[in-house]
């Protein structure tokens, strides 16, 4: 399967299969985004999801995929650090605001801070109908957000802080878009930079919210344990379907199909959540996604 990936590099149909990849990812993301914010604390809900993802990786990294060239160690070290940075942001975030309203911010910052990375660090740049796709895509993510700030009751008092940290949170998420695409590239191997990363990221939270655990009840542990292995498979497809995504075909483009995870979370608030939805909020949703359907034909 990785000869056959590597295979398809650069040409028309790792072009398609990099697009549906990404939409692939968009859905995902937005169901693990959910998951996290959930019943459970946030904190301990992603600390269930880490542990259960990390230790389902370890036998595939350490007894099926090659072994990482020795290069390879200095990345992985640098993607364990942006990635815990990014945790405690978007954690910290989602223990503050509502879901429908932080999660655009998040979505929003992201691509814009991608796609300018993506052409300072892998040469690509955006055609002047790109980026008014893009400019489509994040006026329907930020008004999104803006519509969602003026009509959401919950968590009221903390939205500010909320909306600071969901900022910083969609800039680690461009940071570590960027840097785990240029990871995945310097492994002759796709699936050995996969499996090492979840094998490592999988330690961080639960070492984190060790304390937190021991005050959970113990009728949660179950529904938590469930909770984790269902959002640690959801992570394995979600983040290696974007990451083959950034390896077939460009960084950019990827990051901004990525970015119509908003509409997906806003039906997820709706239907799963609760979280009331009308006609504006479709027609932003609307506006996500051709933006995301003008940056890919402009491409």
């Amino acid at each position: 399967m990785s000869a056959w990936l590597i295979g398809l590099e650069g040409t028309a149909a790792g072009h398609q299969l990099a697009l549906v990849l990404a939409l692939v990812a968009a859905f995902l993301h937005a169901v693990f985004g959910a998951l996290q914010k959930g019943r459970h604390d946030p904190w301990i809900s992603r600390a269930a999801i880490d542990a259960s993802y990390g230790l389902l990786a370890a036998p595939f990294a350490l007894f099926v995929v090659p072994w990482p060239e020795p290069h390879m160690w200095l990345i992985f070290a640098g993607a364990f650090f942006i990635h815990a940075g990014y945790k405690l942001a978007q954690a910290m975030t989602y223990q503050r605001g509502a879901y429908t309203v932080v999660y655009p911010v998040v979505r929003g910052t992201g691509p814009l801070f991608a796609v300018l990375g993506a052409g300072l660090i892998f040469g690509e740049h955006f055609n002047a109908g790109q980026w008014a796709g893009l400019a489509m895509l994040l006026s329907g993510i930020f008004g999104l957000a803006i519509y969602n700030l003026r009509n959401v009751t919950l968590a009221r008092d903390t939205l500010g802080p909320a909306l600071g940290l969901a900022v910083l949170t969609g800039a680690f998420v461009a940071l570590y878009t960027t840097y785990d695409a240029y990871g995945i590239r310097a492994t002759a191997d796709p699936f050995t930079f996969l499996a090492w990363f979840f094998f490592i990221d999988g330690w961080f939270m639960p070492a984190l919210t060790f304390r937190r655990w021991r005050g959970l009840a113990a009728a949660e542990v179950l529904p938590l344990a469930k909770r984790g292995v269902l959002g640690a498979f959801v992570a394995f497809f979600s983040f290696g379907a974007i990451m083959l995504a950034t390896r077939l075909d460009k960084v950019g483009e990827a990051a901004v199909l990525r970015e119509t995870s908003t509409v997906f979370a806003a039906l997820i608030g709706w239907v799963i959540l609760g979280e009331r939805t009308g006609p504006r909020r479709v027609t932003l949703m609307a506006l996500i996604a051709a933006g995301a359907v003008v940056v890919e034909m402009a491409g």
